[in-house]
């Protein structure tokens, strides 16, 4: 029979037992979106075409106007009535007065826009937090963007107070429990290869509850497949993106996309930065990475999927030689840094797909929620099929474009006026 003191050890000792496997499994979600300084604000008159940026800079530079007519983006849509979550780590000192410039300067009007700290507003310092500055650029990108796509809506920016599995999770719970809007983009993630206990990881299984909860209230759900190529580099063995694998969340994959001067649709192909035969321009600016899209070493195939769980579903822009431009505002005034910057990353496609189903949400009337199902029984012509390139990065395997779904791009880029018509007959 056990004394009082030894039954208060061994409750202890389950304890801490209990809370070193809790700990163990842990893991941090990060973004790191790939970008370069292009040139101070500038009034609207003076942006460069895409051809004037690559002639100086060696990169295109894309603004809103321009992806709406490559991407088919009808005008009918802005977004009205609707509202975009966006869930983000840190946020940004300067979101709010970087959004004004970027929508002077692409003439664009200022959205309501809802900054919600669920855990606490953290304080900006870089210095001791060095992932800040990172976080702060993925803020501005995700904001800017989603709203240059669907204009008229609102969005709430939804800001956990670090980067933990555990608080990011309770960000996204938030946004869901209080059904904050019917879209939301996730622009962050941690490799399949890094996550102790796979599909029994307590964040995993916190987070899957999100997920399941978003499916019931018919909130979509969009998130990066990677920037890091098949593998995820440094990782050398073929693993997808977390949150992006779990089938109830859409993953968005990564293209080169390539229009003219006017913003009319050329051509695509697999953004990977380290192959020679798909890095654009000469790539003159060096390597910046390379799209996910991977079998998941978690989940199993779901029904629309038959053979395993893979990412890409769905593909979108996301090279920085054909980047898009984003405001930064958040540098020492006198570093020289504040400015527009050319930007790329699978991060740039999540918030962008989440505005177009938010355009999708107000043309159909009502919430489209959980899309995956749907997505993978659209006629042909809804995508634009990616067929040429691969996402094996820096050495590391990977998996090649072809006809109709492939791992680095999914069913392909969206002709968003086919896309909505499809999704709301």
């Amino acid at each position: 029979m056990r004394t009082v003191w030894q039954f208060w050890l061994a409750v202890a000792l389950a304890s801490c037992l209990a809370a070193s496997n809790l700990n163990a499994q842990s893991f941090n979600y990060d973004t790191d979106p790939p970008n370069r300084f292009a040139f101070a604000a500038v009034k609207p008159t003076q942006l460069p075409t895409p051809s004037q940026c690559v002639a100086l800079f060696g990169l295109a530079c894309y603004t809103p106007q321009l992806i709406h007519t490559a991407y088919d983006i009808p005008s009918t849509y802005d977004g009205t009535g609707q509202t975009i979550v966006i869930v983000d780590a840190y946020g940004s000192p300067t979101v709010r007065e970087d959004l004004q410039i970027f929508d002077a300067v692409m003439g664009l009007p200022d959205p309501v826009l809802n900054i919600i700290y669920p855990g606490g507003s953290p304080v900006y310092n870089p210095r001791q937090h060095h992932n800040q500055t990172s976080w702060a650029a993925e803020t501005s990108l995700d904001v800017q963007w989603a709203h240059a796509i669907a204009p008229g809506a609102t969005i709430d920016l939804v800001i956990a107070a670090n980067n933990n599995g555990n608080v990011l999770n309770n960000a996204v719970r938030y946004a869901v429990e209080n059904h904050l809007g019917n879209v939301m983009s996730l622009s962050w993630g941690a490799p399949e290869a890094a996550i102790r206990g796979k599909g029994n990881n307590t964040q995993v299984m916190q987070a899957r509850e999100n997920y399941l909860a978003a499916r019931a209230a018919g909130i979509t759900v969009f998130a990066a497949a990677g920037d890091n190529g098949a593998s995820n580099f440094p990782h050398t063995a073929p693993n997808a993106l977390y949150p992006a694998s779990d089938p109830l969340v859409t993953s968005v994959g990564g293209t080169n996309l390539f229009m003219d001067d006017a913003g009319n649709y050329q051509s695509e192909d697999v953004w990977n930065d380290s192959d020679p035969a798909l890095c654009p321009f000469g790539c003159t600016a060096g390597i910046f990475g390379a799209t996910g899209g991977s079998p998941s070493l978690i989940f199993p195939a779901p029904s629309f999927q038959k053979t395993v769980r893979s990412t890409s579903d769905v593909g979108y822009n996301a090279s920085v030689y054909t980047g898009v431009l984003v405001y930064l505002g958040f540098f020492p005034p006198a570093s020289g840094q504040n400015g527009f910057y050319f930007f790329g990353g699978t991060s740039e496609g999540a918030p962008q797909w989440a505005a177009i189903i938010a355009l999708a949400d107000q043309a159909a009337g009502r919430a489209l929620g959980y899309l995956n199902p749907t997505l993978y029984t659209l006629p042909s012509g809804t995508f634009h099929d990616i067929k040429v390139g691969e996402n094996g990065f820096e050495g590391t395997p990977g998996f090649s474009a072809g006809p109709g779904y492939d791992y680095p791009t999914g069913l392909g880029t969206p002709d968003v006026a086919k896309l909505i018509k499809a999704l709301t007959q």
